[in-house]
């Protein structure tokens, strides 16, 4: 069976085949039926079912970048996963779905169902908690829906906090107030706010307090109305600063807290608030818990592999105790 995909002109080439046709390239790795550029237009040749397959997710790529999407490697590998588990036909679902479009008029959308699971669960619910490794995009999509929040008026202001435990290293005594001293800590959350918002605009609301980035101990006997609060490296926060955060919780505000179960920095003995949440909230009507995992991660490719083999080496040495 043969079948042909029209192109508009060369920079639509570029785009779906990728520069030196990497894209093509990464697609070849993965099937048996042979695929050739002739000009413009994609010939496929191969079985009718790997055929259709592939002719559904050259169109779901053209679908996107017609759409005014970027097609980065993650689309093309994202798109062939789908078309593994026979879900190829979903791509575009997926990405129809733009949370924010930032100051420089780029879209934030869910780039997994993971993801799209999690906005789903933050739009529906009070409190969140969303648990998974390194570059998932918990923390930044969680932001995205603050910033989302607080333009459609929904809500007055955001409080974005973290506990300030160090990941490893000991930064020392450093100079200046509390504030400064933790700034290093929060240095994450003010990237994704000057992303989103830009600086100048991110100063002015913080100048205001409409944005406040504070260490969770700022966080101690106040109501927070009207607000839409992220906690994020939960993981490092006792029982006790957990149970204090959540019960801040105020009318008209929605928390959100994120964080990695696998990279807790406490003090050796110190059990992690997170963990415990896990179990306690679980069934609970207007809280939600989503997993994400390595299939998520949207950072370099190889972010996943590590976390994958990080995973291996944990349950090996579990096994030889």
């Amino acid at each position: 069976m043969e079948k042909m995909i029209s192109l508009h002109d060369n920079q639509e080439a570029l785009a779906i085949l990728g520069r030196n046709d990497e894209h093509l390239r990464l697609i070849k790795e993965q099937t048996a039926a042979r695929i050739t550029v002739r000009g413009e237009e994609i010939v496929i040749a191969g079985e009718n079912d790997e055929t259709e397959r592939l002719v559904q997710l050259f169109s779901e790529l053209l679908f996107l970048y017609r759409d005014g999407n970027p097609i980065t490697d993650h689309e093309v590998r994202y798109g062939l996963h789908l078309l593994k588990e026979g879900h190829f036909d979903r791509l575009h679902q997926l990405f129809a779905d733009t949370v924010l479009v930032t100051h420089r008029g780029r879209r934030i959308k869910p780039k997994t169902f993971g993801q799209k699971v999690y906005l789903e669960a933050i739009r529906n619910n009070n409190i969140t908690f969303g648990l998974g490794p390194a570059g998932t995009g918990k923390t930044y999509l969680a932001m995205a829906m603050a910033v989302l929040s607080l333009k459609n008026k929904e809500v007055e202001r955001i409080i974005l906090t973290r506990p300030a435990v160090e990941a490893g290293e000991k930064l020392g005594f450093l100079p200046g107030d509390l504030q400064e001293k933790v700034d290093p800590y929060l240095r994450p959350l003010y990237d994704a706010l000057y992303d989103m918002l830009g600086v100048d605009t991110v100063q002015k609301y913080m100048t205001k307090n409409i944005i406040e980035v504070a260490p969770l101990a700022y966080m101690r006997g106040r109501t927070l109305d009207d607000s839409f609060i992220i906690l994020d490296e939960a993981q490092n926060t006792t029982s006790a600063q957990m149970k204090m955060f959540l019960t801040r919780l105020g009318f008209g505000s929605k928390i959100v807290v994120t964080g990695d179960t696998t990279q807790v920095d406490l003090p050796h003995g110190s059990s992690s608030g997170l963990k415990q949440c896990q179990i306690i909230f679980k069934g609970i009507d207007d809280i939600a818990i989503v997993h994400l995992t390595e299939g998520d991660v949207v950072r370099h490719q190889l972010v996943a592999k590590i976390i994958k083999a990080y995973e291996r080496y944990e349950e090996k040495k579990g096994e030889n105790l």
